[in-house]
């Protein structure tokens, strides 16, 4: 009951004509980045967040959720459309969808879509108020060795999943957390990795990192591969679903909620696991399986519940824990550690007015959304229009201000440009970001909880292992270091093992996107 009351103050305190216009515009940036292929949620917060220091940390952050959960709205769009998914999270959209849009359905495409995120993203955080306030109750009871395994299981859980191969994850972990070790040692004083440069004395900054890998690197992989003349667009009127579009798409939509929160909820979840494995029980569900592979209306209504409801679940560890669980929430995480916050259990008793607000915003922002992808989707499909060099020149404009704006140094803006080049590398040998940019926000916060662990132990190893959590989360660990192991000695086990190990296609899910192709 206490947190309904509290979430009626939030409404109290979103309700004003300033917090509803930051999340308005939240949510129409948010829709249009999701709508042009290859930009996104991440990349858009990453260029905002130099501009909103300056603003009141509640309405940067409405600011914030409105484009993230406008980004997962918009994706659709592009995937139906053009069968361009702009995020790995839209990709199984796509399958169906574009599928749909060929045969004449894009409008009962985009509906379910657009219905079915606001229905799951509404479920979703009202789980939400139920949940986060539990959670940060169990959290606060936690020390440093808690606190340590959680992170090293993000670690794990992001550079094992994602990707296309573990060694791949596992590298691109390994560059976040030399990135995120660059400054002066808060112990020792001793300078790390600085090269001689006293610029780097105190660390790179998380905005010029997350602006120089989604910004300039995706437009130098662009400049790549470009194309001068926007792909062709399937027309689309209004979006409307008939009464048998309904009938099929209710049960998916319920069914993809259940999926997609608890996915986001937990480290390293996402929303990439949900919506493939939505699709594949929807494919299994369905009463119409003919269709499926050439437009079946299920496979556009689960993933895209999974998806949107993911979206919520991710401001679970974030506010209770302060943990990231995708890209956006990573940069959000160092926005608040920008503006003095420390997330994490205490943030909800220290900040109750900021974070109630904040869940109040996403009832709003999910009204907004609904109310402007229904009738402005063939608006938003303009958009697809736009000549990919003037799109990108605009990018690594502000993406260049941005570097500017934090320090005032042109040093910025030469570390920009070598990011940005890491990123372009990172592309193209098909490492994946999210553990990258993981490990630079948590390395430092990783290293402290080791710290105070081994302090706590006068040096013993043993102090890094605390109570039940940590030996849930090391088990967790060593189940997915040594899946491919265990895999293989499961099917040596029933007589059908090849004796062929690695990462088969039963063993992950491999994660790719076409967005800027």
């Amino acid at each position: 009951m206490d947190n309904l009351n509290h979430l009626i103050e939030g409404f109290g305190h979103v309700m004003t004509p300033g917090n509803l216009l930051y999340a308005f515009i939240g949510v129409v940036v948010g829709t249009a980045v999701g709508v042009l292929p290859g930009i996104g949620p991440a990349m858009t917060v990453a260029l905002l967040l130099p501009i909103t220091f300056g603003l009141d940390p509640t309405q940067a952050l409405i600011l914030f959720c409105g484009v993230f959960y406008g980004g997962m709205y918009g994706g659709s769009t592009t995937s139906i459309l053009l069968n361009t998914p702009g995020e790995s999270s839209s990709v199984v959209t796509a399958l169906e969808g574009n599928k749909m849009a060929k045969a004449g359905r894009a409008a009962q495409a985009l509906a379910t879509a657009a219905i079915g995120s606001f229905i799951a993203g509404t479920i979703a955080t009202l789980l939400l108020v139920l949940v986060m306030p539990q959670i940060v109750d169990f959290a606060i009871d936690l020390g440093s060795p808690d606190y340590l395994a959680i992170i090293l299981l993000a670690f794990v859980g992001a550079a094992a999943v994602l990707g296309s191969s573990r060694i791949r994850g596992f590298a691109a972990l390994l560059i976040g957390l030399s990135i995120g070790t660059v400054g002066i040692d808060a112990v020792t004083g001793q300078q790390r990795l600085t090269f001689g440069l006293p610029q780097l004395a105190d660390g790179i900054d998380i905005v010029v990192v997350a602006v120089g890998l989604f910004a300039v690197g995706e437009a130098l992989w662009v400049a790549a591969h470009l194309r001068r003349k926007a792909g062709s667009v399937i027309p689309v009127g209004n979006p409307w679903m008939g009464r048998e579009d309904w009938k099929r798409s209710w049960k998916p939509w319920l069914r993809g909620t259940a999926l997609g929160f608890p996915f986001g909820a937990i480290p390293a979840g996402g929303a990439e696991v949900p919506t493939f494995l939505s699709y594949i029980t929807e494919r299994k569900l369905t009463k119409h399986p003919e269709e499926f592979g050439k437009g079946a209306i299920e496979g556009v209504a689960g993933p895209e519940a999974a998806n949107n409801a993911s979206a919520a679940g991710t401001l679970v560890p974030l506010l209770a824990i302060g943990l990231p669980t995708n890209a956006t929430a990573a940069i959000m995480l160092s926005a608040l550690r920008g503006w003095g916050f420390e997330p994490g259990p205490l943030l909800i008793e220290k900040q109750p007015v900021l974070v109630w607000t904040l869940i109040a915003s996403l009832f709003v922002g999910n009204t907004f959304l609904l109310l402007l992808n229904l009738p402005l989707a063939p608006a938003w499909a303009k958009l697809l229009q736009i000549p990919r060099p003037y799109l990108y020149a605009g990018i690594i404009f502000f993406a260049a201000m941005g570097a500017w704006a934090v320090n005032g140094q042109a040093f910025d803006l030469y570390l920009l440009l070598v990011i940005g080049l890491l990123g372009f590398a990172i592309r193209r040998f098909g490492l994946p970001v999210l553990p990258l940019i993981i490990g630079v926000i948590l390395a430092p916060i990783a290293e402290l909880h080791m710290r105070r662990s081994l302090q706590l132990s006068h040096g013993d190893p043993a102090g890094l292992i605390g109570g039940p959590v940590s030996w849930v989360c090391y088990v967790i660990i060593a189940i997915a270091i040594l899946w491919p192991l265990i895999a293989k000695l499961v099917r040596m086990a029933r007589g059908g093992g090849s004796g062929s190990g690695g990462d088969g296609p039963t063993d992950r899910i491999t994660i790719s996107t076409e967005a800027t192709a």
